[in-house]
């Protein structure tokens, strides 16, 4: 079986091990995630701070921008933004990693505390019942203040979350 996770799209980029899972995973990926992946590899700022390390991420977002062009793949992407919420049939990256891609929608339910693509993230999660994958720990206490009904797994945990994860019954204990 599958694993699902919402991610943003940089995050795979930057954190190589998410590409080696031990169990075969599938990245629910906002679009709009994707397109900043554009702004990262046009802009000047830098996406890493250390500059090795920074060449090394923007050659991953320029692998991952291919991938997302590929015709077939671009194909399935354009399907699902005529209409909001719907989901890419999967891209597969190998015979561990697929990708969907889903037209997520921000709303002004938790606009005010998140940013765009924060909303669109934890909306995503929410909305399809699957856990998210962040990096970032003021998000992630932010959706506990919040009391925002997802859960949220940090990117240094994703062998447990792929490997066994916490069940449903569990997280309402």
């Amino acid at each position: 079986m599958r694993r699902r996770f919402v991610i943003e799209a940089v995050m795979i980029a930057t954190y190589g091990h998410l590409l080696v899972p031990t169990r075969p995973v599938d990245f629910i990926v906002p679009y709009s995630s994707i397109a900043e992946l554009y702004e990262m590899r046009d802009g000047t700022q830098p996406v890493m701070d250390d500059p090795e390390e920074d060449v090394h991420v923007r050659a991953k977002i320029n692998e991952l921008i291919a991938f997302f062009e590929d015709s077939l793949n671009r194909k399935k992407i354009e399907r699902i933004l005529q209409v909001p919420w719907r989901e890419s049939a999967p891209l597969l990256l190998n015979d561990h990693i697929q990708f969907t891609v889903v037209h997520a929608v921000d709303n002004a339910q938790y606009g005010e505390r998140f940013d765009p693509v924060e909303t669109e993230l934890l909306l995503s999660a929410i909305k399809l019942d699957v856990p998210l994958l962040s990096d970032q720990f003021e998000f992630q206490d932010k959706l506990i203040e919040a009391e925002v009904p997802v859960q949220v797994y940090d990117i240094e945990d994703f062998e447990f979350a792929v490997e066994e994860g916490i069940s449903p019954v569990d997280m309402e204990l």
